[in-house]
């Protein structure tokens, strides 16, 4: 069941992207059973190994979920490592109880460190989103000997040798001579102007107090529901929620399942039942 390290070695995404794809493909896809015996592994017994084989057999499903992201501009070989690291914490993270596929938990890491690498990269982005106008874009650049705008003739004659419309050198030259703003503003700046700044006018609702007021009023009743809800249900039902949900230190299933002298399984019908019947009396209260 394991993979050699020589294997993991070679499946990074670089110049070579296509064998790295086929390479991708090419590792077979989990079975339900065989995915939770290696994800116990990991998780009860810190077997790397079975790390290595998780991270290895979801590498296809970061390849789909990078190809959604090439409208922007970006060298997919660069997107598809960045899912990998999202992979990876995803792997690392993941508990076996959750009861849900690896893929699904996987998803919200991978995208997560897409885009944070898609937002590193946002002057790029912004600039040139398709691959001529990154083209333009470092010609233009390369070309472009001063500061001044381009006059008519210059125009053209850009236009001409990278064959392309005048009105796209334009365009691209406005793109080009822009300039990120701070949020902030300058430090440096007068009164008047340091309110042009977003962050004297962008509002964060999260400091009205009747915002306050109505979601400290909203936690209060749904925590006076939840505790009534709780206390309709027989002991060891409370117990198993608490130890589940209610605390810091959440207990397993397999630890509730030794203090109770049954298996595992049952503890997750109890706790199963009792989720659905808190539910059940939060409804009506509500």
């Amino acid at each position: 069941m394991g993979m050699s390290l020589q294997l993991v070695d070679r499946l990074v995404p670089g110049a070579n992207l296509e064998s790295y794809i086929q390479a991708a493909s090419r590792i077979p896809v989990l079975s339900v059973d065989e995915e939770r015996e290696l994800s116990e592994r990991l998780y009860y017994e810190g077997d790397v190994e079975a790390a290595r084989h998780l991270v290895l057999s979801h590498l296809r499903f970061v390849i789909h979920i990078a190809r959604s992201y090439s409208g922007y501009g970006l060298a997919q070989a660069d997107l598809i490592q960045e899912g990998n690291v999202g992979l990876m914490k995803a792997v690392k993270r993941f508990n076996p109880e959750y009861g849900v596929r690896l893929v699904s938990f996987a998803v919200h890491w991978i995208k997560a460190e897409i885009h944070e690498f898609i937002l590193r990269n946002w002057r790029i982005v912004k600039v040139a989103t398709t691959k001529a106008q990154r083209k333009l874009f470092f010609n233009l650049r390369s070309q472009k000997k001063k500061l001044a705008w381009l006059s008519h003739d210059e125009l053209n004659a850009v236009a001409k040798d990278l064959g392309v419309e005048p009105r796209v050198v334009r365009e691209m030259e406005g793109r080009l001579s822009s300039h990120d703003t701070s949020f902030d503003g300058p430090t440096d700046d007068d009164e008047d102007s340091a309110y042009q700044a977003p962050a004297y006018y962008l509002e964060d609702r999260r400091g009205d107090p009747a915002v306050q007021l109505e979601n400290s009023d909203w936690s209060e009743d749904s925590n006076g529901r939840l505790m009534q809800a709780l206390s309709t249900l027989d002991e060891r039902s409370q117990d198993i929620l608490r130890e589940r949900w209610l605390t810091e230190g959440k207990s397993t299933l397999h630890e509730l399942a030794d203090k109770y002298g049954i298996s595992a399984e049952r503890i997750r019908q109890l706790e199963k039942n009792a989720m659905k019947k808190i539910k059940a009396q939060m409804t009506e209260a509500a």
